[in-house]
């Protein structure tokens, strides 16, 4: 119950500082101004400006794929104890730490650097896992570049504390990419690196009571310190990022003074560099940052040069037209023009008049093996609903399915992501390469407020049921009516009579996915009534194709 409740206060924490930290100015003060010159921003239209990146619009292939999975995988998982595990393990009373100490050791003799040496993602097989994302009907996939754990997913240049120099000595982004290319899957990389600056600020502390009160933890390790162990010649100092006054408050995602210790040049030319080599070596279709707009905003202008040169970058391979995606997170009007809004465990309660992409896990965002003991994943019809409904409102569900330590699903997540697949098999053509109706729905849930809450956090407040009818159109002739369960009565769909203020075209002909069976249906001026079918083909949700 504890760490239950040392959870629920970090992240609303973390909400209320989102919320704070989202300046409205696009053109704020920086404080540091990153040098480009070792990772120059690629030549082309687009400059570092918000008045530039201001043009970009959301390509179409991204609108039409609608569902990616994500490989929220790391060396987080390797403990296997839930999600911001390299933090919590350093807050004495929590559940992380003391998990530490039963599984291994005091954080002051053994750290997360510790945790990082024993992970070696011994049955890891990338290419078995995209092709069972995509025969699950996921049309791009997504990967960890880093997490606030600082620790680098890729052969990279900048950072010492990398998974081709440590743990598993593999390139983990370079074969997923290649995974996903050989099964025709969009690449998406997320980059949640830049917060570790204060992120981190609990391994510098030490505990208050007890047999080693007043014992620092291992943050305050330097490159000197490791002779005779595994690390030598590694700077802890690299990984932890504490070279700096601690933070007024560490719990906080702000920039601003008063909150968290401003980054210094290094840190942010570091951040700018690792991101902007991993675009250029990797060439994803997608970046998402864990950030309120931009990585360091509004400290720093490091953001926007990434911006910059992955809209150049793309641009120079395409034509003269950026094909790629970058998410930010709280968005205000003028951000959403800059990239895609990405909502965090939740959505919008209406149609968004820009494309935008919620995220979400069927567990805990880091792999938590107390969430498959107690059976508490999304089910496939939680996920099919979620996914329908973000469909309906103009966007995309990007699903994290968490990875062991080892590499591998437990047995409950592959029959979850087996059940989504074969939803999809027989109803995807009322996913892929549709857009928004005239509204996006009916029912008590689209009757029902629900705002997100900074990031989003509004998921689960309502539950669906068949009384839920949700609406995506394909051209103008087509039009997908899908029920959230299964009805139990005949089916009345009020905005599709003959004279409604959604509709006034005459219907030619309704039918239902996966089935043979003919549908009995009436149209009326007022509502369209459906006989309740005989057989579902799906239990998880039920599509109708109406055609006009």
């Amino acid at each position: 119950m504890k760490k239950i409740l040392a959870s629920l206060l970090l992240a609303a924490v973390a909400v209320l500082s989102f919320a704070q930290s989202n300046t409205a100015d696009p053109n704020p003060a920086f404080k540091v101004f990153v040098d480009t010159r070792t990772e120059p921003i690629a030549p082309g239209p687009w400059a570092p400006t918000v008045e530039s990146l201001s043009d970009w619009e959301c390509p179409v292939w991204f609108r039409d794929l609608k569902f990616g999975i994500w490989a929220h995988w790391g060396p987080q998982c390797e403990p296997e104890d839930g999600d911001w595990y390299a933090r919590n393990m350093y807050i004495e009373g929590s559940g992380q730490y003391q998990y530490n100490i039963d599984a291994k050791d005091h954080p002051s003799r053994f750290g997360f650097k510790d945790w990082i040496h024993e992970w070696k993602a011994e049955n890891w097989d990338p290419e078995a896992l995209v092709k069972l994302y995509a025969d699950a009907g996921a049309r791009y996939f997504f990967t960890l570049a880093n997490h606030h754990d600082n620790f680098d997913l890729y052969d990279s240049k900048y950072q010492s504390w990398n998974s081709v120099a440590l743990g598993p000595k593999r390139d983990i982004v370079g074969e997923w990419a290649a995974a996903a290319r050989k099964y025709g899957l969009r690449l998406g990389v997320s980059v949640h690196a830049a917060h570790s600056w204060c992120w981190y600020e609990t391994s510098r502390g030490a505990d208050t009571k007890g047999p080693l009160a007043g014992v620092p933890y291992d943050g305050w390790l330097t490159k000197e310190d490791g002779t005779g162990t595994w690390w030598e010649g590694l700077d802890p100092q690299e990984l932890y990022e504490q070279r700096h006054p601690l933070s007024p408050d560490n719990r906080n995602w702000d920039w601003q003074e008063g909150h968290v210790t401003p980054p210094d040049q290094a840190f942010c030319d570091k951040i700018y560099n690792r991101t902007v080599q991993l675009i250029n070596d990797y060439d994803p279709d997608i970046v998402y940052f864990d950030d309120t707009y931009l990585p360091l905003w509004p400290v720093s202008d490091a953001g926007l040069k990434i911006l910059a040169h992955g809209y150049n970058h793309s641009a120079a391979k395409n034509g003269g037209k950026t094909q790629i995606v970058f998410t930010g997170k709280v968005l205000t009007d003028w951000q959403k023009k800059t990239l895609l809004w990405d909502v965090e465990r939740g959505a919008p309660d209406a149609i968004q008049e820009l494309p935008w992409q919620t995220c979400t896990c069927i567990g805990s965002w880091h792999y938590d093996k107390h969430v498959y003991y107690r059976d508490q994943y999304k089910s496939a019809a939680a996920v099919v609903s979620m996914l329908v409904d973000v469909v309906s409102k103009n966007g995309n569900l990007l699903l994290s399915v968490p990875l062991r330590g080892d590499g591998t699903p437990d047995p409950t997540e592959i029959r979850i992501v087996k059940e989504i697949g074969q939803w999809m098999k027989i109803n995807s053509e009322s996913i892929y390469g549709t857009r928004p109706w005239v509204v996006y729905g009916e029912g008590p849930t689209a009757e029902s407020a629900n705002p997100v809450n900074a990031q989003g956090f509004n998921e689960g407040r309502l539950k669906y049921s068949a009384a839920d009818i949700r609406f995506a159109k394909k051209g103008d002739k087509v039009l997908y009516v899908t029920l959230l369960g299964v009805p139990e009565a005949d089916v009345l769909v009020k905005a599709l009579g003959s004279k409604t203020a959604q509709n006034t075209r005459r219907i030619k002909s309704v039918s239902l996915l996966g089935s043979d069976e003919k549908v009995v249906w009436i149209q009326s001026k007022d509502h369209l009534l459906i006989n309740k079918p005989t057989v579902v083909p799906s239990r998880e949700a039920v599509v109708y194709k109406v055609v006009f």
